[in-house]
């Protein structure tokens, strides 16, 4: 559950940022900050435990920030924090690395070595997500992590927009996850997080197997949720696009309890159930829902659906359409 932290608009603004640093310095790692407008000061912490993975969402007023030796040698708890920008201009420099990062770009730090982050006054204020997670848990070489610490990652393709979309889900969804399947997506999110720095560092050969598949896997889905209007949509295809083999396919699948066939006909029916349900599409006929959703041919899309709910599109559509009704 995503809980607020800190929220300093419940606070008088004299005690705002010494609230901003102790609480920061407690959920995330300690530093030295200074805000811009010290009068003006707006912030907000929220928090979520992912196991040993914790995800934060921020929001604050211009302001700097410093990592610096001395708070280092005080207090270390040896953490990566991969950050998202959601809004506002943001910049760091670390390791002699300075990146200025906007909308959609992640960025990686390391609470081991000294860092400035700076928020300016144009457009004042930013708004990010932060995945805060042990050095331990990422399956990469130190070697191969410290070049990319401070540089800009793209969040707009690939992997990188992968792992975006997880974190934004995360804080959208939060409310509906069990403490299981937190610990699980916590994992999750730290192999994207992986397999964007070894795609980042052309290192994708150091990634554990099961990192590598269970990033794989997340790819996999994302591309069959994108492209199921596509009759084409098969194993062999999907195999093709990712270059993998077919086999190779089949078994990352099997490892998630599943068969790549059945999420395709799973996912191509929910659609469809959804369209057939909505008032609003009363007068789209049914064969045009289909197609929408991968079903060129009629009679193959009415099989497939009697089969998986006992009833033919029509009575469905009927169905609902008198639940509808009767809910009004």
């Amino acid at each position: 559950m995503l809980t607020t932290v800190l929220d300093t608009a419940d606070l008088p603004p004299a005690e705002r940022a010494a609230a901003w640093v102790e609480t920061t310095g407690q959920a995330l790692i300690s530093t030295r900050v200074s805000f811009l407008e010290p009068d003006q000061i707006e912030a907000r912490v929220q928090a979520m435990a992912l196991g040993r993975i914790q995800m934060s969402v921020l929001s604050y007023t211009p302001l700097s920030s410093q990592r610096t030796p001395r708070l280092i040698r005080q207090s270390d708890p040896e953490m990566y924090q991969l950050a998202l920008t959601i809004a506002g201009q943001q910049s760091i420099e670390q390791a002699r690395t300075y990146a200025s990062v906007g909308p959609g770009d992640l960025l990686l730090y390391d609470s081991s070595r000294p860092f400035t982050a700076t928020v300016g006054p144009n457009p004042p204020g930013a708004r990010a997500m932060l995945l805060q997670f042990p050095r331990q848990l990422l399956p990469l070489p130190e070697k191969a992590v410290a070049p990319l610490c401070g540089a800009a990652l793209d969040g707009r393709a690939g992997v990188g927009l992968l792992l975006r979309q997880m974190l934004t889900g995360l804080a959208d969804t939060h409310a509906d996850l069990t403490s299981g399947d937190s610990v699980r997506l916590g994992t999750t999110a730290v192999d994207l997080t992986a397999a964007l720095l070894a795609h980042h560092a052309d290192r994708q050969t150091l990634l554990p197997t099961a990192s590598r598949q269970r990033a794989l896997f997340e790819q996999i889905s994302a591309h069959i949720a994108t492209h199921l209007g596509d009759p084409r949509l098969t194993p062999r295809a999907i195999a093709a696009a990712h270059f993998i083999s077919t086999r190779y396919l089949h078994r990352i699948f099997q490892q998630h309890g599943t068969a790549v066939s059945d999420v395709i006909r799973q996912q191509r029916l929910a659609r469809c159930r959804r369209d057939l349900a909505d008032p609003a599409q009363c007068t789209v006929p049914i064969a045009a829902i289909a197609m929408r959703w991968g079903y060129p041919r009629p009679s193959d899309f009415t099989r497939s659906f009697r089969t998986a709910t006992g009833m033919t599109p029509s009575e469905y559509r009927a169905a609902s359409q008198d639940m509808d009704r009767g809910q009004r």
